[in-house]
Formats: C-alpha cells, structure tokens, sequence
C-alpha cells in the first residue's frame, strides 16, 4: 500500500472512530496488564467475565499474592490454559513486588522479563496504559496487514516493524486499536465484510466480499452486528 493510502487507510479509521479503546476491562496499569496475560488465546469477552469479580476486590500485586495462586485459578478456570495463566500472574506479581517496588514497568525490555508476558503483551501495556507508540500484533493485526497489503509480513514481528515504519502521524498512538478492532469486526478471518468496508477502494486484497449475505438485515449489518 502506497504512503498516501496509508495516511488515508488510518484518516477514515479516525474518521470512524475518534477515541478507540481497548475492549479488556481495567483500573490500573497492573489490572490491564494481568488481564492481558490472561487474554492469551482468550476471548476480551471471556476475560472481562471472569476477572470482574476478583478486579473487584484485586488492585495491586501485593493483594493478589494475598489471594494466591488457587483461588486465583478457581476464579479464571473458565479462560483457555488457566491453569498456567494463575501461575504466571500470582509469579508475575511476585516480581513486580521485588523488583519494581509494586509498580509496572515503562519499557518493554522489562516488561518481558514478566512471567508470562511476550513482547506482544508488553506492547499494549505500554500503549494501553502509558500513551506509547506500539503496535501489538494479534491474530486480527496480522490477518489485516497481510490481507489489506497495509504491512504485509510472514511473522508478527514482521508486520510490527513495517508499521512501526510507515503508521504516520497524528495515528500512531491508537493504530493498533482501530486495527485490532478492524479486523475483529469487519475484516474477518473466515469471512471479511468487504461491502460495508470504509477502507475497500484502499485494500489491496483481491478476493474481495463484496455482496452482503442474502437475507441479511441491511441495517443490521451496516452497524455491525
């Protein structure tokens, strides 16, 4: 895709959606950061559900190493791999603790010494929470990368660093929000919905959708749902 596109590509996003944020449910730097961690091969949807109520009462490392780690797998056991996600938090914030005085960590070099935490983890904490210009590449980021020629790349560390190359300004603090957001409700894996697509005369994906379901609400799907 063309610099000019890009810049195009990202204005009409904006356009579309002023303020994106993330759909994972948090109150602080260390709230969002264990439900990233959680979020591994998770639904949002799923994390938000199990972790309201231990974020009810868990704010900081100390209380949840007060909580340890089996209440914390009872309470998570309906998220994908619990079992290794309650050790990697209750280890995680042992960490934090000890080495960062409770505190979460600004870099991404010291975040990834976390339990449990990759540099795609680190990526949105440090967007997320402290404002950074990262781009954490899910399954949604690299799927829309490859398929809109946006910054096409055969890992996700390749997709990273095209975007962290070419994202222009003013976007490049919520990029990855309006593509993570994207590619979960338009551009989809098994089925992207080109026709109701604001970036489709952009995209450089030669099998377009273009012809909604027959059938289908018009409204309903214009808005998504």
């Amino acid at each position: 895709m063309k610099r000019d596109d890009i810049f195009e590509f990202f204005r009409r996003l904006a356009e579309a959606n002023p303020s994106p944020q993330t759909e994972l449910e948090y109150s602080s730097p260390y709230t969002l950061l264990v439900a990233v961690v959680l979020s591994a091969q998770a639904t949002d949807v799923s994390v938000n559900i199990a972790c309201r109520p231990v974020f009810a009462t868990i704010s900081t490392p100390e209380q949840m190493v007060v909580l340890g780690e089996d209440r914390l797998r009872e309470a998570i056991k309906t998220i994908g791999l619990f079992n290794t996600k309650a050790k990697n938090v209750i280890a995680l914030s042992e960490a934090l603790i000890r080495d960062h005085d409770g505190e979460v960590p600004r870099t991404r070099e010291e975040l990834e010494k976390l339990p449990g935490v990759g540099r795609k983890t680190a990526n949105v904490v440090l967007n997320t929470a402290f404002g950074q210009e990262t781009f954490a590449v899910d399954t949604h980021i690299f799927r829309v990368g490859n398929r809109t020629g946006l910054a096409p790349g055969k890992t996700p560390l390749d997709v990273e660093l095209k975007l962290e190359r070419l994202v222009p300004q003013p976007f490049r603090r919520d990029a990855h929000h309006w593509l993570i957001l994207h590619g979960r409700y338009t551009c989809k894996a098994r089925r992207p919905e080109c026709w109701r697509c604001p970036m489709v005369d952009l995209c450089r994906f030669k099998d377009k959708n273009l012809v909604p379901p027959k059938g289908s609400d018009p409204a309903a799907l214009e808005s998504g749902a």
